[in-house]
């Protein structure tokens, strides 16, 4: 029997976020019931050209994921002072404002892309804080 999971996570490695992550989706009673995608910079690690490399593994599992644990949401999950955020800005002004954009950039590109393939599945996009606040795009 295929089991039928709510979600699949899309999160970034950044260590300082683990527990954070794990608890905003504990906290939405989401534990056992998504799949889990980690890669540097989450949104923007698969939309960004300099890390296009990893666009395809990733689409490529959220495929799998669909067929194999019958997911219904995409949860993406970014989060401020990302290392590839900077990264992709280069030596530009950095700032919260800045920031901002590169990330609701990345999530504009997930959430095209994602309603394009999957229309009749729904896509959550949230960028969280160090300090737990929690931002919805």
């Amino acid at each position: 029997m295929i089991k039928k999971y709510k979600a699949m996570v899309l999160s970034c490695i950044d260590p300082r976020f683990q527990s954070i992550v794990y608890n905003y989706l504990k906290k939405k009673k989401l534990n056992g019931k998504y799949s889990s995608f980690t890669i540097a910079g989450s949104a923007i690690g698969v939309t960004a050209p300099k890390f296009r490399k990893w666009h395809k593994t990733f689409w490529d599992n959220l495929e799998t994921s669909i067929k194999l644990h019958k997911i219904e949401k995409l949860i993406v999950i970014n989060h401020r002072d990302c290392g590839a955020a900077k990264i992709i800005n280069g030596k530009k002004t950095f700032d919260n404002f800045h920031e901002t954009k590169i990330h609701k950039s990345s999530f504009n590109k997930m959430k095209k892309r994602f309603k394009n393939k999957y229309p009749n599945l729904n896509i959550e996009t949230i960028l969280i804080s160090l300090n737990k606040t929690v931002e919805k795009f």
